[in-house]
């Protein structure tokens, strides 16, 4: 790759890290499970206007939403809201890297060689050892949740990549389509009305919660999806992926400079051997064929 292609790679995962900062400014003002839908529906609204529908099975269309959009954001944000610090989210939500490749030995029959088996066995012992840190329910409940938006992240990879779309940028912006629904009834059953309006009401009241939401949908989603689909167009996604590694580096830095986030040394320990596992997990399965993993990187 050539030097400005790298720089734009790490631009993304620059856009994608500091992402987090932008959801947890939106979570001071919206709940959860309705910012989520609104997220979505507004990339939704001009995707039906603008972008051609993908030629893929509708099948792995709405797997896609449901996994990636719906699954991996309910999760997240929920997470988040209980209490789950964005620069650690940034970094627990790479699990998603060792459940694609269990999902993919399970479900598509993917061989597993030992490099991959040492990747994952290192990642899910960085995960414990994260997670023995935050041995109280408080704390236990939101790591919990966003390892679980990391499995729904994870389903996603695998509808994204049983998909194989010719324009892979139309396929992440119509799976923007399905979450919208599902997530506003969740929110209302869950949120209630008068929460959601009220939230809705005073957004001129919390400028930085708009501008966060406004980040997400344009920067982090839009921009950051289509240099990175740009990329992987032009580049073998082995080439490409391992710039998605650096996303909790600058979301945990990020947070450290504007929020004061700060982790113990344990937990220092427990996000190098995740970030050395999703690295050793992602590696080439055979000469040539990208892992299920580094071709379906993305963030959140």
């Amino acid at each position: 790759m050539p030097i400005k292609h790298r720089l734009l790679a790490l631009l993304v995962a620059v856009l994608w890290g500091v992402n987090f900062l932008a959801i947890h400014a939106s979570l001071e003002h919206y709940p959860p499970f309705f910012l989520v839908a609104l997220r979505w529906t507004l990339v939704a609204i001009p995707t039906l206007f603008f972008i051609p529908r993908p030629q893929v099975p509708v099948r792995y269309l709405v797997g896609y939403g449901l996994g990636f959009g719906l699954l991996q954001f309910l999760f997240l944000y929920w997470g988040m809201a209980e209490g789950m610090p964005p620069g650690l989210a940034s970094l627990v939500l790479q699990s998603s890297a060792p459940f694609t490749v269990i999902l993919a030995v399970l479900f598509t029959g993917e061989r597993l060689g030992k490099t991959r088996i040492i990747g994952v066995i290192l990642a899910a012992v960085g995960l414990m050892v994260v997670g023995s840190q935050r041995a109280g329910v408080d704390e236990l409940w939101p790591f919990a949740l966003v390892v679980l938006g990391g499995l729904g992240w994870a389903l996603g990879n695998l509808a994204s990549r049983a998909a194989k779309p010719e324009n892979p940028l139309h396929l992440a912006l119509w799976m923007t389509v399905v979450p919208p629904i599902p997530m506003l009834l969740v929110a209302i059953k869950w949120e209630g009305l008068e929460r959601i309006g009220q939230s809705l009401m005073t957004s001129l009241d919390a400028p930085w919660a708009v501008t966060g939401l406004l980040y997400t949908c344009v920067l982090g989603t839009v921009v950051g999806s289509g240099i990175w689909t740009w990329l992987l167009s032009r580049h073998p996604a082995s080439a490409v992926a391992p710039f998605s590694m650096m996303v909790p580096v600058f979301g945990l830095s990020a947070a450290a400079l504007v929020l004061g986030e700060r982790i113990n040394s344990i937990e220092f320990a427990g996000c190098v051997l995740v970030l050395i596992g999703v690295v050793v997990a992602s590696r080439m399965v055979s000469a040539g064929k990208p892992s299920t993993v580094a071709a379906a990187s993305t963030a959140a």
